[in-house]
């Protein structure tokens, strides 16, 4: 267990620490400047983990160069932490209270170091992201083009959208390129394109996103998405177990590809109709297909890494 954490709450401008348990505080600069300041006063203060929310990629900067400098940080998930300061009477909320609460949040979960993504895994997220941004726009430029009526206008739509289309080739062509330069995930890739239905995009999501999948058990990888149902019971009563929580990019394409997969794959079709024919809610069904394409991928995963180090 580590015995010293330093709390960091982010904002824009600034990082607030608190160091429990000696419960010393202080506030950086959210630059590199401050960001080495900060970790020449947790190696002082003999810092075993740093905890950080995210906070709207505003404590990447940080997270990065601590890591760089040798100092272990962890991640914790931010409803969590609130839910904690509630449960422990911290009604107020200040930046220096807020660090106080995720250094506290820390120990008692007994957090871990979260490793740091390669600078390959750093530009496919970014690279996806930025797709599924143009992907987003193209959609909306679309759907005014079609109520456009006045020529200007749809000259000016024509000539956004041709760019916008533009985008998505190129960086769609870039991350087709980043996973074939690397073995292991060519060999993913190979795994997942071999279920009928998985296209690039999905894959690429995936392993921008869930990267922990093929490493985690089904049930770690489909509560990390959201798709495990959460048990709600008390006493003799069976509550209805609903999700929560997760990874939304993973699962919003996991939704839209598993009635895709299923048309085509017969284990999964049955697996459909046998929830129709028990007169399942049509949400419930949704869940379920996206949570059963999950584990297929995951076990193709984790045979396509067992295959990868074997052969290395």
């Amino acid at each position: 267990m580590n015995k010293t954490l330093c709390g960091i709450d982010i904002s824009k401008d600034w990082l607030d620490a608190h160091i429990e348990p000696i419960g010393m505080a202080n506030r950086f600069a959210n630059d590199a400047a401050g960001i080495a300041d900060l970790a020449a006063w947790c190696q002082a203060n003999g810092v075993d983990l740093v905890v950080m929310e995210a906070s709207g990629g505003y404590e990447r900067l940080a997270f990065l160069l601590l890591w760089e400098m040798g100092q272990p940080c962890g991640m914790a998930n931010a409803r969590s932490v609130r839910y904690f300061a509630e449960a422990m009477g911290f009604l107020e909320k200040t930046d220096r209270i807020d660090a106080a609460v995720i250094a506290r949040y820390g120990q008692v979960k007994r957090l871990q170091p979260t490793p740091p993504p390669s600078v390959a895994q750093q530009r496919l997220k970014a690279l996806v992201a930025r797709l599924s941004q143009v992907t987003g726009d193209l959609t909306i430029q679309k759907q005014r083009r079609s109520a456009a009526r006045d020529a200007e206008t749809i000259i000016s739509l024509d000539e956004v959208i041709a760019l916008l289309k533009r985008q998505s080739r190129r960086l769609e062509g870039e991350i087709a390129s980043l996973i074939d330069d690397d073995p292991l995930w060519a060999c993913l890739d190979q795994a997942f394109r071999s279920l009928k239905g998985v296209a690039s995009r999905t894959v690429a999501r995936l392993m921008a996103e869930l990267p922990e999948i093929g490493i985690l058990s089904n049930k770690a990888i489909a509560k990390l998405a959201g798709l495990a149902p959460i048990a709600n019971d008390s006493g003799k009563r069976s509550g209805r177990r609903s999700v929560r929580g997760g990874r939304e990019g993973p699962r919003s394409i996991l939704f839209l590809v598993a009635r895709t997969v299923a048309r085509y794959d017969p284990h999964l079709a049955a697996f459909h109709q046998r929830l129709q024919d028990a007169g399942k809610e049509k949400m419930v069904i949704r869940i379920a297909l996206a949570r059963k394409l999950l584990v297929i991928l995951n076990a193709k995963a984790r045979d396509a890494r067992i295959d990868f180090a074997n052969a290395t």
